[in-house]
């Protein structure tokens, strides 16, 4: 297993007392603050989400941002989350908009990835979104981007043999899928099939822990009750294991979205992150 691994500090983690599907999803900590804090700890990555990239951005150019990163030896950035790609009509043109905003800071900022998927299980023709994410893959291209589907439950794509049939489908060298170990849990996606996976299909991979079952729906279990590294049922290193076989060595991330967590001050939240992802490559 890896010892050197670099860790980002996903956009939930230190999201604060930002609220998942509202429009307060920014985080209520400072972006300085954060990136600093992450920086001290040992995290090599931090993650952005749309809106909290609207709000930073509202005193704060993009070049200061890059400058905050570069300041702190960010070496990973991941931008999150388009929606709609593979739509058509309204809600296609709206996902556009957003699509040139993530282009834009992708040419200042020069992010490792943005995240890329589907909350709502729309429905879907395989074909269709094959050539949607090309041609995502395509407009990414110009701007040193990748683009990584994260598979989860939610999404229209909801396995990963469909996921990449996709991605094989697309053949985009800069398409790939993006492992978050809650969804692949709550999925029950085998291991076994996780390592036959290529690793340069894998963009990028998150880390987490939580419940197998619980009394409440899925969509509460996933955005107030994931767990900290080794607080939960999870078997992280099992997974660990099976992500060596398929090659991956890019960073991987911690997401953690939860009532507990969001009470927490920077330090508190930043520290512990970082302290119970790291010692799961011990």
């Amino acid at each position: 297993m890896r010892r050197n691994v670099e860790l980002i500090a996903s956009y939930w983690t230190l999201a604060g007392r930002g609220e998942p599907h509202t429009d307060k999803e920014y985080s209520s900590f400072d972006f300085k603050e954060r990136v600093e804090a992450a920086a001290k700890v040992g995290f090599k990555g931090i993650g952005i989400w749309d809106q909290d990239l609207d709000h930073v951005r509202k005193t704060r150019s993009l070049k200061e941002i890059k400058q905050i990163l570069d300041d702190n030896g960010m070496k990973y950035v991941e931008l999150e989350f388009l929606r709609d790609w593979f739509l058509d009509g309204e809600r296609k043109k709206k996902s556009d908009i957003e699509k040139q905003k993530f282009f834009e800071a992708a040419d200042a900022l020069k992010p490792h990835h943005l995240k890329v998927g589907d909350f709502y299980k729309e429905k879907y023709e395989m074909p269709r979104v094959i050539e949607a994410f090309a041609a995502l893959c395509g407009e990414a291209a110009g701007h040193g981007l990748l683009i990584g589907f994260e598979l989860m439950p939610f999404g229209m794509i909801d396995t990963l043999k469909d996921c990449m049939t996709m991605i094989n489908g697309a053949g985009a060298k800069n398409g790939g899928i993006i492992f978050d170990l809650w969804h692949l849990a709550k999925m029950g996606t085998p291991y076994e099939e996780i390592s036959r996976v290529p690793g340069k299909h894998i963009v990028s991979v998150e880390i987490n822990d939580g419940t197998f079952t619980c009394p409440w729906s899925l969509h509460e279990d996933t955005i107030n009750h994931r767990r900290f590294c080794g607080e939960g049922e999870f078997d992280i290193k099992g997974f660990l294991a099976a992500l060596e076989k398929t090659g991956y060595s890019g960073p991987i991330g911690i997401e953690v979205l939860s009532q507990e967590l969001r009470p927490l001050s920077l330090q508190e939240a930043v520290t512990k992150a970082f302290k119970t992802t790291h010692a799961q490559f011990q």
